[in-house]
Order: C-alpha cells, then structure tokens, then sequence
C-alpha cells in the first residue's frame, strides 16, 4: 500500500505543512485548561484550537457537528487534497476511521442530557453525533464520497487493525484508494481517568525515553491517509507490512525506530526489548552520518500528546521522513539510559522505518514504512527497483 496524501489537525495547527513546522520547531508547552472536577485546578493538554478548524466552506453542511467528526472531516480533506488526485468522488473509494474513544464527550453530554431534562427531551443532534460511525459518515457527507464506510475502534491498536483492513480491500478490488484515519478528541471524563490511572506531567513534558516512571499529556487531533496500491513520484512511502506479534522482523534493514511511548502505560520499559542492543543487530548500512551501531530510536508524542490512537501520528513522521529522506530530531531529547536517540534534524539516507506500541499485555503492534522503489525479498533484504 503506498501513501499518497496525508491531512493532519492537532495542536500545533492543520495541514502536513503545520507538521513539518512543528517537527522543526520542536517541543511547545501545552495550553492549560480548566478542570470541571477539580475546583480551581488546571490541567496541561495538546488541544486543538477551534479557530484551527473554521472552515466555513468545508463545514458549512455540518454545523452542528461535534469537534470530533470536524477534526475528522478537515484531516480526510487535506489528505486527498495532498494527494492531488482530482475528481476522487468518482473513483473507487473506501473510508475507514479508527479510534479507541470515539465521540465520547458527545455521549457524555446526551447522557447529562437525559438526566437533567429526561429522555423526552434531549437533542436527537447530540444523539446522532455520539454516534461511533458518526465522523465517517460525516466525512462520506462533506466530500460527497459514496463508498464503503467503516470505523474500528480498540484500544492501543485501532489504527494498527484499520490499515490491514484497508489492505484486505485493496487486495479484494472492493475500492481503488481507502482514506484510512484515526481521530481522537480530549474530555473531562477522560481527563479524570488519565489523572486518576497516570501520571501527569506537571511541566507539560512527555518523557519518551524514561521509561519508568512515564509521564503523560493529553491530546487530540486527527490524522488521515489517502491509500492506494497507485504508485506515482508523490507517493510518501509504501506501507510494507502490519504486524501483531513479538517477532521483530526486518531487524537487519531498519534504520529508525519510531516508539509510541506517551505515558499511556505506567511502566513503558516494555519498548527496551525492542531497541535493546540485544535485539537490534550491528547497523551496517551506511549513509547515516556517523551514527553508532545501534539502530536510532526517536519518539513524537511529545508534539501530539497522549492517545491511544498515536500510532497515527507516529505513522505520519515517518512517512514525512521517507519522503523527504531527513531524520526529524525529537522533541524532547532527555536520555537517561543512553540510546542512541535522534538528537539533530539532519538529511539522511532511509528505507525502512518501524513504528512500534506496545499495549498494557505487553503485546506488540508495529507498522514498516518503506522508501519509494525499496522493496524487500523473502530474505528481508533490502533491493532497490
């Protein structure tokens, strides 16, 4: 599956422009907000600013929307708009969006609805919203895209099942292209739970490399990738495999490790066993500019904030990098066991790239990003067409 357009809106803004900024900026303190549990108290979360998505034209036939399935929409339409492909409504289209929370705080607000008004009277809007298939079918509705719709929702892996559904129509000839997204929003309720399970970063810094103890933030936003077997020079990168086990496959050919540790475990110590030195065998590829033989390791969340659905997110750097072929530096560099993290943005040579996250099983999803024109033989041998 190769990635053709990419539409993003979170904290730092809307657009693969605003990402790359952000990338090159780096980490930015997140905005306060207040805590409806908690009198008087302020809690530190990515959110993204309203005003980020006023798009009148775009949104003016869903003005009763939620938040989520307006985050939903703009990064779906930013994704084909990237793509450059004209006329998409009238191809072979799917749309499958994934999320672990869905719109949660619509469904919170229907449910305060029912208690403070009694069911005769709440808002069949807020119903309709709270709906979990309500930002596809909102994004089918905006675009005028009449296709197959569908939204998987799972914790941790959501975005991890949606990209292999997205192969299994390809490979089916049921669609031509598939908008695969994740999208996520941030609430009260769910700001309770992650204070009341988690531990918050007081100073709004999610500590990627710690470890243990994890530090999280909140965050929100959606991302969205126009996919297709299409192979074209505005392709980002392949998508080359999906995997849900503990073997680390490609070991010999990875050239970055991209890790989802976010502070959505208490204890992330898991993600050692997969960029340990045990595990990663001597790089010997070249072309990296001195680094030493250990496979870099970088991690992003500290630009999008935690989500379960963060992998998404991940997924994009990494489609950015290959791309531009430029290791992007992290964010945030503290280093207290000594990996060899990304420490400076810097043009590199780059074919493969594995994305990890692991859940609270200690179970592993990973997602291999591959270069344009790099395949890979049954060996796992990088070759070059």
């Amino acid at each position: 599956m190769n990635i053709l357009g990419i539409g993003i809106v979170f904290n730092r803004g809307r657009g693969i422009e605003s990402l790359e900024n952000a990338l090159n900026q780096g980490w930015q303190k997140p905005a306060e907000t207040e805590v409806s549990h908690s009198k008087g108290k302020k809690s530190l979360v990515y959110q993204v600013d309203l005003q980020t998505i006023s798009d009148r034209t775009l949104l003016k036939k869903m003005r009763r929307a939620d938040k989520l399935s307006k985050m939903a929409v703009l990064s779906a339409s930013d994704a084909i708009k990237d793509s450059g492909i004209e006329n998409i409504h009238e191809k072979k289209m799917g749309i499958i969006i994934a999320t672990a929370f869905g719109a949660h705080v619509t469904t919170f607000d229907f449910l305060n609805d029912i208690l403070d008004y009694g069911e005769a009277n709440v808002s069949p809007t807020t119903f309709s919203n709270s709906v979990h298939n309500a930002a596809a079918s909102y994004i089918s509705s905006a675009l005028n895209i009449q296709c197959p719709t569908l939204t998987v929702t799972q914790f941790f892996f959501p975005f991890h099942y949606a990209l292999q559904l997205a192969q299994a129509w390809l490979n089916e000839k049921r669609c031509d292209y598939v908008l695969v997204g994740a999208v996520e929003q941030y609430g009260d309720v769910l700001g309770y739970i992650y204070d009341s399970k988690l531990t918050p970063a007081s100073d709004g810094r999610i500590m990627p490399f710690n470890f243990n103890k994890a530090y999280h933030v909140p965050g929100e936003g959606a991302v969205c990738f126009l996919i297709s077997k299409e192979d074209s020079e505005n392709v980002y990168c392949k998508i080359q495999d999906v995997s849900f086990d503990n073997e680390n496959k490609y070991d010999a050919s990875v050239d970055l490790n991209i890790i989802d540790t976010d502070g959505l475990l208490t204890d992330e110590s898991v993600y050692m066993r997969a960029i340990s030195n045990d595990n990663n065998p001597p790089f010997s590829k070249g072309g990296m500019g001195g680094f030493p033989n250990e496979i870099p390791v970088a991690a992003y969340s500290p630009l999008f904030g935690s989500m379960m659905s963060g992998s998404a997110f991940n997924c994009a750097v990494g489609a950015l990098m290959l791309k531009n072929q430029m290791m992007y530096s992290n964010p945030i560099i503290n280093n207290p066991h000594g990996l060899n993290i990304v420490d400076e943005t810097k043009d590199a040579n780059i074919e493969l790239i594995q994305c990890i996250r692991y859940n609270c099983f200690n179970e592993k999803a990973a997602i291999y990003l591959t270069k344009q024109g790099t395949i890979f033989n049954r060996d796992r041998e990088v070759q070059r067409r």
